[in-house]
């Protein structure tokens, strides 16, 4: 018994002499076996802690004070390569290890980063620049080279991007300063939409833009400030060409919301009889008499040598009126404002409102509620009552309009609109109401008048009591200009 335990107390003087041996010498210092594991072991540990601090600074610091992703993935990057950094230099210079004696390894190494490693080097400079100047973050929807993703990761090396199919690709560093970079989400996440749709010819262009600002308006995620717009593009090879023009904020919904417009667009066209055409091509026939004896065997030929049958073409249907058998543009026309308006300035006209059909006993405003629309009642009445004062106060018809107290005044609804009948509204939104008026002066005056009359008239009943007994119209014209530059 006792000469195993000799053997095995010889065995462990043995290997620990063999650790304990020097196996090469840099300058002054000895390097054994055991030293080196010491040195790897310590410095795993320094390379965890480093990243345990720095993930908690994340949570428990960076969070609490309301940091976005980017910028705590930023802070957390460049802590945890300080404290690593700091954590090496302490373990080698614990260890013996002289600094200055590694000065003949680090200007090898330069060299080799030099010639042999320049990529690794690119990628490592850039991976810098990337966390000190911040042109893309995490979390930031980019495009590079036709990848669409989501920003996940940034290392000194690479940038992880997750696409939208969940695709994660490692994209190298140098790539984000070389190419250039599409950033969605930088500063400002809006962005606009083109649209592309191409209808046939002979349709009307003024039925197709308001089709098209239908689709945009009843889409939740397309904005209303910026408005939509429509652009005609071209006369196309088959059709024309327009295209629609929306804004968003959620830049990673893009082709959701491209897929849910297109579904839009193709409901509104087919209501109004829009035809997307395919492709076609005209072919025209030369020396048509001499080949009119290969078609008489169906059917008679006439004189001119053209085929008398019903021809296999038909014609293209009228576009049919709107479901109140009216289209906005003859609508409009209705109104007095806009009765000697232009085609042009029509479809201008267009894509400052939309048409919106309420059935009757409908409530449009209620009263107390903020005031973001202006209402121009194209068919149809309303009446105007307070359920505050339980009082009626007008019933409104064709041509004339409301809402404008609550936008022009500042000052929530000061009463209910309910509808009478079926009726048509060109309703306006607050942004849009500014354009509107500075092309059609003639309006601007008559809101002015109306607005005096409309502020007195509630007065009188006790309904609007904030402002003053006499409220000229001077100082109405004097309130538009301030809002609206008129």
């Amino acid at each position: 018994m006792n000469w195993l335990l000799n053997g095995i107390q010889t065995t462990l003087a043995e290997l620990l002499r063999l650790f304990a041996a020097p196996l090469f010498e840099v300058g002054n210092n000895r390097y054994s076996l055991s030293l080196i594991v010491t040195l790897m072991v310590v410095s795993v540990a320094v390379f965890w802690v480093s990243r345990a601090v720095s993930n908690l600074i994340n949570r428990r610091l960076l969070v609490r004070l309301g940091f976005d992703r980017g910028s705590r993935a930023v802070v957390t990057t460049f802590v945890r390569y300080l404290l690593t950094a700091i954590g090496f230099v302490i373990v080698l210079q614990t260890a013996g290890v002289n600094l200055s004696s590694l000065t003949l390894f680090a200007g090898v190494l330069g060299i080799g980063l030099g010639f042999g490693l320049q990529n690794l080097a690119s990628n490592f400079v850039s991976g810098l620049t990337l966390l000190v100047e911040q042109p893309i973050r995490v979390g930031d929807f980019i495009e590079i080279d036709n990848l669409l993703g989501t920003v996940e990761s940034i290392s000194i090396r690479s940038t992880t991007v997750r696409t939208l199919d969940g695709v994660f690709v490692i994209v190298p560093n140098i790539r984000f300063v070389e190419n250039n970079i599409i950033n969605w989400s930088y500063r400002d996440p809006r962005c606009r939409l083109h649209v592309p749709v191409g209808v046939a010819y002979g349709s009307d262009t003024l039925i197709v833009t308001e089709a098209l600002l239908a689709a945009a308006r009843k889409d939740p995620k397309v904005l209303t400030d910026p408005s939509p717009r429509v652009w005609f593009k071209r006369f196309g090879d088959s059709a024309l060409d327009f295209e629609l023009l929306v804004w968003i904020n959620q830049p990673t919904e893009i082709e959701p919301i491209k897929s849910s417009l297109y579904f839009t667009i193709d409901r509104e066209l087919r209501q109004r009889n829009i035809e997307v055409p395919f492709p076609q091509q005209d072919l025209n026939i030369r020396n048509l008499e001499q080949l009119a004896h290969l078609f008489q065997r169906d059917g008679a030929v006439d004189g001119n040598g053209k085929h008398a049958e019903k021809d296999s073409i038909s014609s293209r249907k009228p576009t049919p009126k709107a479901p109140n058998n009216l289209t906005l543009r003859d609508m409009l026309r209705r109104i007095s404002y806009f009765e000697q308006c232009t085609d042009e300035e029509l479809l201008q006209l267009i894509e400052y409102g939309y048409r919106q059909l309420f059935p009757a006993d409908q409530i449009v405003c209620e009263e107390g509620t903020p005031g973001e629309s202006f209402y121009i009642i194209l068919n149809g009445s309303v009446e105007i009552f307070s359920k505050r004062a339980e009082q009626y106060i007008a019933t409104l018809n064709e041509g004339e309009f409301f809402g404008e107290m609550s936008l022009l005044m500042g000052i929530p609804r000061s009463a209910s609109v309910r509808t009478l009948d079926d009726t048509v509204l060109f309703v306006i939104e607050r942004n849009d109401l500014q354009t509107l008026l500075q092309d059609h002066r003639g309006l601007a005056d008559q809101i002015a008048h109306q607005l005096m009359e409309r502020q007195q008239t509630l007065r009188q009943m006790g309904i609007l009591s904030e402002f003053s007994e006499e409220t000229p119209f001077d100082k109405v014209r004097k309130r538009l200009q301030t809002l609206f530059g008129i």
